[in-house]
């Protein structure tokens, strides 16, 4: 049997079971929903859902693309200059210990209700693994290539280039799929703290009317919308970088 049938096989089994579960056991929808509940509330819901769907997807796409041409430059910078390292890393390092939720508010006071606030927590978020990732990966090279690469008189520009940048690519990618799922995260966290429209909105407003089946819903919504993400980012890795061993093992 295919791969994929056992995953559909599984996944029947899985919300069947939950449908059987809920109707034996008379759980109320605000407590547990039954799948073909939260189908329904989907049904009749989806245009809305759609167009917050569209709003947080905006939020998210700004922030992982702001904390990537930030981190990706600063982490090339850091690996080059050692006086760079020394000036932005540790006190980078420092701010990761401040939790992210509670910025939320003050960016809230410092640009309002609008998209900036939502897009700078989902930035903060997911700005440093990325960041980490690049440093691990520009570095990962193997110390005989560069020596092998400037006895043969290659510049240090074209060594970059050339052997630290594209040895680095995998790790920058893998930072680039746990950045996109992070700044799902922030975007929501974002949402949540303060705001008018957007999926974080209607989980609060789904929540505070008890309106369970809503609330399952709009998580399933949010889910599909991060794997799509994430898997989009590991399309372009495939694309990118098809010589790494990571895709050929896959192939």
């Amino acid at each position: 049997m295919p791969e994929s049938a056992w995953t559909v096989l599984s996944m029947l089994l899985v919300f069947g079971g939950w449908e059987a579960a809920v109707r034996a056991l008379r759980i109320p929808s605000y407590l547990l929903p039954r799948p073909s509940e939260i189908v329904v509330a989907l049904t009749e819901h989806w245009r809305s859902l759609l167009g917050q769907s569209l709003v947080t997807m905006g939020e998210v796409l700004g922030g992982f693309v702001v904390a990537a041409v930030v981190a990706i430059p600063l982490a090339m910078l850091i690996v080059i200059s050692p006086v760079m390292e020394r000036l932005l890393y540790p006190p980078m390092v420092a701010t990761q210990s401040i939790p992210k939720i509670a910025l939320a508010p003050l960016f809230i006071v410092w640009f309002g209700f609008g998209t900036t606030p939502k897009v700078a927590v989902a930035f903060l978020i997911s700005f440093f693994p990325l960041l980490v990732d690049t440093i691990v990966g520009l570095r990962g090279i193997d110390p005989a290539m560069i020596q092998l690469a400037r006895s043969m008189g290659a510049p240090p520009h074209r060594i970059f280039l050339r052997l630290r940048l594209p040895n680095a690519l995998p790790n920058v990618f893998g930072g680039l799929k746990v950045a996109s799922t992070l700044a799902v995260v922030g975007a929501l966290t974002g949402e949540f703290i303060g705001s008018d429209r957007g999926l974080g909105y209607v989980l609060v407003q789904a929540s505070a009317q008890l309106n369970t089946p809503l609330l399952f819903g709009t998580l399933v919504v949010l889910s599909l919308l991060a794997m799509a993400f994430f898997f989009s980012v590991e399309a372009v890795e495939r694309l990118l970088i098809p010589w790494h061993v990571s895709q050929r093992t896959r192939s």
